[in-house]
């Protein structure tokens, strides 16, 4: 079949992606820039890249008509846009009126579980796309997931941050909150077994594991699998809006996101009874054989996608490529050579630099300046990296995202998503003649910009000399 894939940037689709392809379909991708997907990762030949922003009616055009499938992936839940509930509602109406022109039979729309009466701003949202999407001349199925667990997910990587770094929490009411978490394995079964299923047309069904929890029993049964010893007291003084502070300070979301998850976790997810794991024949798994599962994933270096991949920073909005041409006027450089002693060990710290491998001088330095970042709002260094090998363009990495990874070029570019008085740009190049070329550039946004830049600049002979040094070999 051939098969529509929106979101592709996002966490669902990159696990979606392989097994679709693996199946045979071939894969038509909307990304809103193409530079953010690495289509070298997937040797497969019936995959098409095509641009498209769904906010935006035109570029839709870009959709062939010929497709037989569609997913609908897309949702603004980390936006830094207040108004993502209308952002939502455009894409999904866009969306609709170019596969009603299409062949499409079949959308396949992931939405999340609303079974309570007084629904969260991100819930209703997710509600409202499936009424936009209905009635239409193709067919709709609905599968409504609650919390998802796996490798790279937000709702694992909050849960980790709690647990390994908190061995006490005075946590809020919400943690009393029961839910029914759901595995990326059988989430992404689901996806796949609906394709083409005309029981499921036009038909809506919560998807979740076999266990229903409280998030205070997720944490504590997260716990025990790490073989940790955590305690945890539930507090009734703590609004929203300090939740969200405290997710924000304590784990590696945004403020954003952490907002938005905290007023959702207030409204218990819980599944309506259905048949649809038994028609589809998927096995259920626990929550504990879940995050067994992705530590698994973690352990071996496998992590196919992270809920960081997705673009965090509004400056985004028009795409990477943007960003990809340094500008050369009006900019602060500092710009340091050395030759390398062994060019392949100099690529491999490269493309080892940043997360738990650190930035190789001075590194307590560049964790002062996350922890201030975060005061300011910003991401801070929390984010690390995906992988501990592999860097692609447009992954996260610690408060930096990568405009460009090229290892044949043996060219790593980044650009700063930190609170800034201007851009700023990280840039490590070797060539032929095996000279290191590390650029960092910043371009100053007025007086508090220049200021900033010679209020750094001590540090900046220190860190990035020593970075040069330790990345070259010669020190």
């Amino acid at each position: 079949m051939k098969i529509l894939l929106t979101g592709l940037t996002g966490y669902i689709a990159q696990r979606l992606l392989p097994v679709l392809l693996a199946n045979g379909h071939e894969i038509v991708c909307c990304v809103r820039d193409v530079n953010r997907f690495n289509k070298q990762k997937y040797s497969s030949q019936n995959l098409i890249v095509i641009e498209v922003d769904f906010l935006k009616k035109e570029s839709l055009l870009q959709i062939p008509t010929d497709i037989d499938i569609a997913y609908y992936l897309i949702h603004s839940m980390s936006t830094q846009s207040g108004d993502f509930e209308n952002m939502e509602e455009i894409c999904a109406s866009n969306f609709k009126n170019r596969i009603e022109q299409t062949t499409a039979k079949q959308v396949i729309y992931l939405s999340g579980i609303s079974n309570a009466a007084d629904l969260s701003k991100h819930l209703s949202s997710r509600k409202n796309v499936e009424a936009v999407l209905s009635g239409s001349a193709f067919a709709l199925t609905t599968l409504k997931a609650g919390i998802i667990v796996g490798s790279g997910s937000a709702s694992f990587e909050i849960i980790r941050d709690l647990v390994e770094k908190l061995p006490l929490m005075i946590t809020p009411r919400w943690l009393k909150t029961k839910c029914q978490p759901i595995a990326i394995r059988n989430v992404v079964e689901f996806l796949v077994g609906v394709i083409g299923k005309a029981e499921t047309y036009n038909n809506s069904y919560d998807i979740g594991g076999p266990d229903v929890l409280s998030y205070k029993e997720m944490l504590l049964r997260f716990a025990k699998i790490r073989g940790l010893k955590r305690h945890i007291f539930i507090v009734p003084v703590m609004t929203p809006k300090i939740s969200s502070y405290w997710l924000y300070f304590v784990t590696a979301t945004s403020y954003t996101l952490a907002k938005n998850l905290v007023n959702s976790m207030k409204v218990e997810v819980i599944c309506k009874p259905n048949n649809l794991a038994t028609m589809l024949n998927i096995h259920l798994i626990t929550y504990e054989t879940a995050i067994e599962m992705a530590f698994d994933k973690i352990e071996q270096n496998q992590v196919l996608s992270s809920w960081k991949d997705a673009q965090t920073s509004e400056i985004f909005r028009e795409g990477l490529s943007k960003f990809i041409e340094i500008p050369v006027n009006g900019c602060f450089k500092d710009i340091r050579t050395r030759k390398v002693k062994n060019e392949k060990d100099s690529l491999d710290r490269i493309w080892l630099i940043g997360g738990k491998t650190g930035w190789y001088y001075g590194t307590w330095l560049w964790e002062i300046r996350g922890f201030l970042d975060q005061l300011a709002g910003g991401v801070g260094m929390r984010r690390g990296r995906k992988s501990e090998t592999e860097i692609n363009t447009g992954d996260a990495l610690d408060f930096w995202r990568v405009l460009l990874a090229d290892k044949h070029a043996k060219r790593l570019l980044l650009f700063a998503e930190m609170k800034l008085p201007g851009e700023a740009w990280l840039e490590f190049k070797i060539d032929d003649q095996q000279i290191l070329t590390q650029t960092a550039t910043f371009r100053p946004l007025g007086l508090r910009g220049r200021l900033y830049w010679y209020a750094m600049l001590p540090f900046h002979g220190l860190i990035f000399n020593g970075m040069i040094k330790k990345i070259a070999g010669t020190s």
